[in-house]
């Protein structure tokens, strides 16, 4: 369900599950990170993500993200979170269709994000009883000021390709036709860099974001906890027997 090819020295990460929305499990986010982890050593010098059939990623399978969550513990959703926050190569994302949850958030760990212009993202933890992750609750306030992080976190609707490049989270969108063109150009001019001063120049940059390990483990904790409330068990009943969910346990 995760393609990897390398070529030319670009190795393509392919979230490939379009029956349902690219959702990742488990063991999908298992092959991203072992994938990005011996990117570098397999003669990598660019790494492209993106998903199949036009689609980035709906997010967590429900399902599976229950069995896997619901107690909190390190997983591979975890070890993909610190593959992709400590990989040393530049990382380019084409986004298109959407990007729902984790697939938003893991763009801010992203150097490059070019979308579609037709691409939907959401942060919907809020509506499901959770709180952000993958630092996002650190990141977004500091590239789209604290304003903007409430609507994004606090509301959790969704948006579209304007809103995540005022926010910070893409570059630029394109249409259809030019997206491709797009990422191969940016791809190219990444690739004619001398690879040590790429390298080198990324850990620079992230060092501004020296707080980033500890937020996630800490975001971690407090999602864990949030797991186990009322709202958000009944967000995933509700959510697994298609039905509304019952806000009045809210008041």
């Amino acid at each position: 369900m995760i393609k990897t090819h390398l070529d030319q020295q670009i190795l393509s990460i392919v979230i490939d599950r379009p029956e349902k929305k690219n959702a990742l499990v488990q063991s999908m986010y298992k092959d991203i990170a072992i994938a990005i982890e011996t990117a570098q050593e397999k003669g990598a010098k660019v790494i492209l993500m993106t998903g199949a059939n036009n689609c980035f990623t709906s997010g967590n399978d429900v399902a599976d993200f229950i069995r896997n969550d619901s107690q909190g513990e390190i997983n591979d959703t975890y070890r993909f979170m610190v593959a992709l926050l400590n990989c040393q190569l530049p990382v380019v994302a084409k986004v298109e269709g959407l990007a729902i949850g984790i697939g938003t958030t893991m763009l801010l760990h992203c150097d490059f994000v070019l979308a579609n212009i037709d691409t939907k993202f959401a942060m919907p933890f809020i509506n499901l009883g959770l709180v952000p992750e993958y630092a996002s609750s650190y990141i977004i306030p500091r590239t789209a000021g604290y304003l903007k992080a409430n609507e994004l976190l606090l509301l959790g609707e969704t948006f579209d390709v304007n809103m995540a490049k005022e926010c910070g989270i893409i570059n630029n969108s394109f249409d259809a036709e030019s997206l491709d063109a797009e990422v191969t150009t940016l791809i190219a001019k990444l690739k004619a860099k001398p690879l040590e001063a790429l390298v080198a120049s990324k850990t620079l940059i992230r060092n501004q974001l020296h707080g980033v390990q500890k937020h996630i483990d800490d975001e971690l904790k407090v999602f864990a906890r949030a797991m186990q409330s009322d709202a958000a068990i009944e967000a995933f009943e509700a959510f697994m027997q298609k039905r509304p969910i019952n806000t009045d346990i809210y008041k």
